[in-house]
């Protein structure tokens, strides 16, 4: 044997000391029958299906009291289970989701689809939306007798 390099066990990742939740690649939670977490951190779940385009952006808004589960505002590392509702307020309107299942990873359009029941009012018609002010190509910037025009359009 010499001066090798340490053998390892088949089948054992190198510095997991052995434990089999990690070895199968289970992380923190406990493994039940079928394999499926029990648990997932609100910020990792709402990035998993897609409601945000990134973890930072779904742990910033908890940060901000943008997010409530089952009408608390919550951490980014709350737990979630299996039949909570979850309110997220993202760009202007709310999505109101109710958790069907739990997923710790992003998985693609179709299937975060599955993961939960979206009971989200319908956004509001866009004629009815106010239309932002629109300015001749080559007119520089607006004057100070245009920016007040544009906020009493506004109702500002």
């Amino acid at each position: 044997m010499g001066r090798g390099r340490p053998v390892r066990e088949p089948g054992t990742a190198a510095g997991d000391g052995g434990s089999g939740a990690r070895r199968l690649g289970l992380g923190w939670r406990m493994a039940g029958v079928t394999g499926e977490p029990t648990s997932a951190r609100v910020d990792a779940w709402i990035w998993s299906v897609r409601l945000t385009k990134t973890r930072s952006i779904a742990a910033t808004a908890c940060r901000a009291g943008h997010v409530r589960v089952n009408g608390e505002r919550v951490k980014a590392a709350h737990a979630l289970k299996v039949g909570d509702e979850v309110r997220f307020r993202h760009d202007g309107h709310e999505r109101i989701v109710v958790v069907r299942k739990l997923i710790l990873k992003r998985v693609g359009a179709p299937v975060a689809v599955e993961c939960y029941t979206d009971n989200s009012p319908p956004p509001p018609p866009r004629d009815l939306t106010a239309a932002a002010g629109i300015r001749d190509r080559g007119t520089g910037r607006p004057t100070k007798r245009d920016r007040r025009d544009l906020d009493r359009l506004r109702g500002a």
